[in-house]
């Protein structure tokens, strides 16, 4: 059994038990109340793709890989640091057997920011796209390696329906195909084999391009500094989702400041270059 295989088993169990406390029925009642889901396609640039480099500053406890990454005793301050700092997107784990996460989080960062929020979970039934809207999601995160393509296609329509967005995450050239079959408008590409856990920074420059220019890209994984966003940001990506760079600092705000600035730098240099090559290019047409 792989790593995947192992974490779904015991998301499925724990499903099981919200199942007992709260219908589906009475979710969608909370649904009815809420007010819509944010646009969190807009919030990652979907209007001006190349603009910038946005980040999804995520609320992580643990990992499986890295065990305890911090304490977080107080989610909805983490999360209103990172909105000052210029997050576009707050990603709350809600998964809690390996990474520490609930609802309760996602409840207590919803109600502290106003920007877009992901639920961060391992979706594998479409109860839990209704109980993220629920607890006031905007986004939340479909992994094709855990899906068959009738769930994933069952499950981004559902998103849809309910005013959300979905972060389609891939890690294969296969699953990216199977993510754009599949209608995907935010693509992210995940570093990390979950699988086995091994992380391989060379994955998102080789599949970055497979992703259709009219959908948003999103590195997943691996981001240490602001030379791994630059990197990234030079293979495409619209978007970075940071964890454990960011829960381990002093001063995760002026991270997320910095971080921004350096997708940014990156992005008007790849342009420059294009925009040379482009004119040497005509300079030896015409010659």
């Amino acid at each position: 059994m792989s790593v995947l295989d192992d974490i779904i088993a015991g998301v499925r169990e724990d499903l099981e038990a919200r199942k007992l406390k709260v219908s589906l029925a009475q979710l969608q009642d909370l649904i009815a109340a809420r007010d819509p889901a944010l646009d969190a396609w807009a919030a990652l640039g979907g209007d001006s793709p190349r603009a910038g480099v946005k980040v999804i500053a995520e609320v992580k406890r643990r990992s499986p890989s890295k065990g305890a990454l911090a304490e977080i005793a107080d989610p909805a301050r983490l999360a209103g640091k990172y909105a000052d700092g210029g997050a576009a997107v707050i990603s709350v784990l809600t998964e809690e057997r390996r990474f520490g996460g609930s609802l309760a989080d996602l409840d207590a960062v919803r109600a502290a920011v106003g920007i877009p929020v992901l639920r961060k979970d391992f979706t594998c039934d479409p109860y839990q796209i209704w109980e993220a809207r629920a607890h006031g999601a905007d986004l939340i995160l479909l992994i094709v390696a855990a899906l068959g393509d009738a769930e994933l296609a069952e499950y981004l329509a559902l998103a849809h329906e309910l005013g959300m967005n979905a972060l389609v995450e891939t890690h294969t050239s296969e699953e990216v195909q199977r993510a754009v079959a599949a209608g995907a408008r935010i693509i992210g590409v995940n570093v990390r084999n979950l699988k086995t856990l091994d992380v391989d920074r060379s994955v998102f420059g080789s599949l970055a391009g497979l992703i259709p220019a009219e959908a948003l890209v999103v590195a997943e994984s691996g981001v240490r500094d602001a030379d791994d966003v630059r990197a990234y940001a030079g293979h495409g990506a619209n978007a970075v989702l940071v964890g454990e760079a960011l829960v381990s600092h002093a001063t995760p705000g002026e991270r997320i400041a910095e971080f921004g600035s350096a997708g940014a730098a990156a992005i008007s240099a790849a342009a420059i270059s294009a925009e040379a090559t482009a004119t040497a290019d005509s300079g030896r047409a015409l010659s």
